[in-house]
């Protein structure tokens, strides 16, 4: 499936899930990319144009909504009913990933 159509299939990349992670409470780019550094002890980042572009087809999707335009250098966007729906389909669907490898590794002597 390509990356671009993860959302439409009502899956989240990695990026999408991290971003729509960190708006259940409002915020804005900066502290978008900030959060997203801190919650993953800094393993895992995103550059202002992957999130600008994945935020566009968040938007679309309705899964976050802008909140505050106020400031054009500052946009504050918060997810959605249907945003934190999705989300927390796809913590399940992750989990469940996660026990299939636990499974697999666990025939072959351990994770």
């Amino acid at each position: 499936m390509p990356r671009n159509d993860a959302i439409e299939m009502g899956e989240l990349t990695d990026t999408a899930y991290y971003i729509l992670l960190t708006l259940v409470d409002a915020n804005h780019g900066y502290l978008i990319m900030k959060t997203i550094e801190k919650i993953t002890n800094n393993q895992f980042s995103i550059g202002p144009a992957s999130m600008y572009t994945t935020i566009k087809k968040l938007l679309a999707a309705d899964l976050i909504k802008l909140l505050d335009d106020s400031d054009e250098k500052r946009k504050t966007y918060i997810a959605t009913e249907k945003g934190i729906q999705l989300l927390k389909k796809e913590v399940g669907r992750r989990r469940e990933m996660i026990l299939h490898a636990e499974e697999i590794f666990s025939r072959k002597g351990g994770v």
